[in-house]
């Protein structure tokens, strides 16, 4: 099993990469948040290999949390691997953290490919799902601000749908600047 890579990056478009290592170069699909942040030259890539009768498929990652978020999510039934590429390229592992801890259909729904259905089964399927090692890099307190942040929200009337997109657009630690940052979001939605 392929877990990691380290090399030189050959080619790259949005979707995929080709890195070489030791001379044999390998296609790895990455997401649009890897793309963005993608060095120069050298990388070092967390992968998954999904074997598969017709083909040997590498998908690969920047974060190690952004790979645990691809790795749950492939363990859903009717979500493959190219629609969890599509929602690790849609939120990063916090944002979507924050959109199951609130059961944001609506939100799990903005993912291309995502249908009312499957959008339920991803929000029951992860549901009681430790927010913590899908976020990865989220620390406790940050969550608990999040989750604080958004009750504080709803008990002034705002909807939940809304204030999930409006907390993952926020930057901040504690409760008091992600409602800040919130209020004035919601206020031009």
């Amino acid at each position: 099993m392929i877990v990691g890579l380290h090399g030189k990056i050959v080619y790259k478009e949005p979707a995929y990469v080709h890195v070489n290592v030791g001379g044999v170069v390998y296609e790895v699909f990455i997401s649009l948040h890897t793309f963005s942040a993608l060095p120069k030259e050298d990388i070092a890539l967390f992968t998954t290999q999904i074997i598969r009768e017709d083909a040997q498929l590498l998908f690969g990652f920047l974060d190690m949390s952004e790979k645990k978020m691809f790795s749950r999510l492939i363990k859903i039934n009717g979500v493959g691997p190219k629609v969890a590429m599509a929602i690790c390229s849609t939120y990063t592992p916090s944002q979507f953290a924050t959109i199951i801890n609130n059961k944001d259909v609506n939100g799990v729904k903005k993912v291309p490919g995502i249908g009312p259905k499957s959008a339920g089964r991803i929000l029951v399927e992860l549901n009681g799902f430790d927010a913590e090692i899908l976020a990865g890099n989220a620390t406790p307190q940050v969550s608990l601000a999040f989750n604080e942040a958004s009750e504080a929200l709803q008990a002034l009337g705002f909807k939940k749908d809304k204030i999930s997109k409006a907390l993952s657009s926020c930057e901040g630690e504690d409760t008091a600047s992600l409602v800040k940052g919130a209020l004035k979001l919601l206020q031009t939605i």
